[in-house]
C-alpha cells in the first residue's frame, strides 16, 4: 500500500520532503500536486517507473512525457530553446505550462516523442514541487493524473489513495490544487501553437485581429 504524506502547500516540511525524494531516487512512482492539477511522477531515469506511469494511464508511444524542471536554466540541459523561444518561456514561468520542445541528447530516448524527437518541459508555480525538485537535484519525470476514460485528473488524495494505493508508492496530499490541466504550447512550430487550451492564457498565442 501507497505511504501518505500530508505536506503543507505553503510551508512543506522538510522531512517528508527528504523522505519524498528517498522514495523518487529508489524506483519510487510518486502522486504529487501542481499548479494545475494532481500528477504522476518518478526519476528521470527509472524506466520501470516509466512503464507503470503507461499502464495506469494506457498511454501510447505518441504521448509527450513531461520533464518539471527547477528553472530555465535546467530547461536548457534538456531542451532545445532559441532566443524568442527563452523569452517566452521567461514570461511564462512558473506557471501552468507544458511547451513541447526539440530534446537534446540528455533527454533518455525513451521518453521521446515519436520521430520528432519531442519532450514537454514544464515548471510549476507549487512550492512543494520546488522542494522536491531542490532535494532531488535534477527534473521528475511527470504525466498528469487522468485515468483512462476519465476527462478530467483526480482531485481528492483520499480517492487516489482509494483507487491507486497499490499502483504507486507514495501519495502526497498537498491539499486542493485544482482540476484543469496545463495549457500546452508547440513550441517546434514557428509561431509557436497551442494544441491544448488548459488553465493557462493562451492570448499571448492568438495572432492579432
Amino acid at each position: 500500500m501507497a505511504q501518505f504524506f500530508q505536506i503543507h502547500p505553503d510551508n512543506p516540511q522538510l522531512r517528508l520532503i527528504h523522505r519524498a525524494v528517498d522514495i523518487i531516487r529508489g524506483g519510487g512512482l510518486v502522486i504529487y500536486p501542481t499548479d494545475s492539477s494532481y500528477a504522476l511522477g518518478c526519476h528521470i531515469g527509472d524506466k520501470g517507473a516509466m512503464e507503470r506511469i503507461r499502464r495506469i494511464r494506457r498511454l501510447d508511444d505518441k504521448h509527450n512525457f513531461t520533464l518539471i524542471c527547477r528553472d530555465l536554466a535546467e530547461i536548457s540541459i534538456y531542451a532545445k530553446v532559441g532566443n524568442q523561444q527563452y523569452r517566452l518561456l521567461k514570461n511564462l514561468t512558473p506557471g501552468p505550462y507544458t511547451f513541447i520542445h526539440q530534446a537534446t541528447k540528455q533527454v533518455p530516448r525513451r521518453l521521446l516523442c515519436g520521430k520528432r524527437k519531442t519532450i514537454g518541459i514544464r515548471i510549476p508555480d507549487n512550492r512543494i514541487v520546488h522542494a522536491l525538485l531542490d532535494e532531488l537535484g535534477e527534473p521528475l519525470m511527470s504525466s498528469t493524473l487522468i485515468l483512462p476514460d476519465d476527462e478530467m485528473p483526480l482531485t481528492d488524495p483520499y480517492e487516489m489513495r482509494d483507487l491507486l494505493g497499490h499502483e504507486v508508492d507514495l501519495i502526497i496530499d498537498g491539499g486542493y490544487c485544482g482540476f484543469e490541466p496545463t495549457t500546452v504550447v508547440d513550441m517546434v512550430e514557428d509561431p509557436p501553437v497551442v494544441v491544448r487550451e488548459g488553465k493557462g492564457d493562451t492570448s499571448l498565442f492568438k495572432a492579432p485581429d
